[in-house]
């Protein structure tokens, strides 16, 4: 990742072309991504102008990728009425117009000294004015990474909000008979691309969480044959425990600024409590001390508060204390029992697991634990982790008499999504934005 910052540069096309810029605000075109239900967006992404093709895969992948979302519409190109010969100049906007293109995507693709050069500009067709141009260099094996930058600075033109694209997912692959099922922890692109594995299989692994800087993972491993949380480093492969404690350490989470990791550690007793450890002098705190199961702790994006689930009142809920472990307090009343809950990084919602019966679902509510929401529900629905922007959340979902996949959901719950895995998928980890 850090050989990729060091050859990514970015300008803007504006300035280099002698254009001026019309800034997102001042767009006619936009998104209010607060309203309630939001209609797809028409938009027109033509193939990048390049010599080897490479363009219209670019653009394959940034329409994709404002698909997913939701939020955008692009058009088929077969109802295009101009063809993009100089991405340059202006186009004929009332042959957008006439197709109901609201926005428009022109680019190129052209190689650069050993590099690519990627260059994109977004119109507003009916304002008739550009929105944003912009340039990016790049080594020719990351032309995809370029891809998902393009769609993020249209994304965040479009709506004001940062994309998601330009991020990776972490999760369990699952191969193998259901008896005797391989589990490895495996490394994408958000959209599936870029697939490779971390680990061989050899032991099983569970619950893979991104530190916030990126470079390192947590997770749990039964490699000396009872539950173990680890730190992988993603450039090296090195791993190393943390610490040597005693009974079963679960449910890692890293601090938002990375320097400590909140776990659920098991007593013989078969309850748990929840604990702190700070990475650089490997000190404990422990924040519970009841006769419960506490775990599956989450913190805040500002770190003050944490959120976990406990059954100490009955059915497992959701609670709610300070970072400290103060100020503990039940946040869920509904029916059925709650389970992995997570707090958005915007700091407005918590995503849960919640069964009900035989059902399981996913489903959102404030942290006080008001405007509780299902998003989806099925056979089996689990293991919530959220986009950087807190609009889009990964999941894994498995069907009777098959295996766990991978899915998505705005926070509409009008938009699942499958994403595309080798094998059986589950336990997903979204990373920060990789800027």
């Amino acid at each position: 990742m850090n050989r990729f910052f060091r050859l990514l540069t970015r300008t803007g096309l504006a300035a280099a072309a002698g254009l001026w810029l019309v800034l997102p605000a001042q767009a006619v075109v936009e998104i209010d991504v607060n309203r309630g239900t939001v209609e797809p967006l028409p938009i027109a992404i033509t193939d990048f102008l390049s010599e080897d093709g490479l363009g219209k895969q670019v653009s394959e992948v940034i329409a994709a990728d404002l698909a997913r979302s939701g939020l955008f519409r692009p058009i088929d190109s077969a109802a295009f009425i101009q063809q993009i010969d100089n991405p340059d100049q202006s186009p004929r906007f009332q042959d957008w117009t006439a197709i109901d293109a609201q926005a428009l995507v022109t680019g190129r693709i052209v190689p650069d000294g050993g590099r690519l050069r990627a260059e994109f500009r977004l119109w507003d067709t009916y304002g008739q004015s550009q929105i944003i141009g912009e340039q990016f260099f790049t080594t020719p094996e990351n032309w995809r990474r370029v891809a998902h930058i393009i769609a993020d600075t249209i994304y965040k033109a479009l709506t004001g909000e940062e994309g998601y694209f330009d991020t990776r997912v972490v999760f369990v692959d699952e191969s193998g008979p259901e008896d005797k099922r391989i589990k490895r922890l495996a490394i994408m692109d958000q959209d599936g691309a870029n697939l490779r594995y971390l680990t061989k299989g050899g032991q099983i692994v569970l619950t893979p969480r991104f530190s916030p800087n990126r470079q390192e993972v947590t997770y749990m491993s039964y490699a000396d044959g009872q539950p173990r949380v680890y730190l992988l480093q993603l450039e090296t492969g090195q791993r190393e425990l943390i610490g040597n404690i005693p009974g079963m350490s679960f449910a890692p989470r890293f601090s938002p600024d990375g320097s400590k990791v909140v776990m659920s550690i098991g007593r013989q007793d078969g309850n748990s409590d929840v604990f702190t450890m700070d990475l650089s002098s490997r000190t404990m705190q422990r924040l519970t001390d009841t006769n419960a199961i506490d775990t599956s702790p989450s913190y805040s994006p500002e770190a003050g508060q944490i959120v976990f689930t406990s059954d100490r009142g009955g059915p497992s809920q959701i609670y709610k204390m300070n970072a400290d472990g103060s100020g503990q307090t039940r946040i869920s009343f509904g029916n059925g029992s709650y389970s992995t809950p997570v707090w958005s990084p915007r700091g407005d919602l918590i995503a849960f697991t919640k069964q009900t019966g035989s059902e399981f679902a996913i489903g959102v509510m404030k942290p006080d634990g008001s405007g509780e929401r299902i998003l989806t529900s099925g056979y089996l629905v689990e293991g919530p982790t959220w986009a950087p922007n807190g609009r889009v959340i990964m999941f894994f979902r498995e069907e009777a008499g098959g295996g766990p996949k991978l899915r998505s959901i705005d926070l509409t719950g009008r938009n699942e999504q499958a994403i595309p895995t080798p094998n059986f998928a589950s336990d997903p980890a979204w990373s920060p934005r990789l800027d």
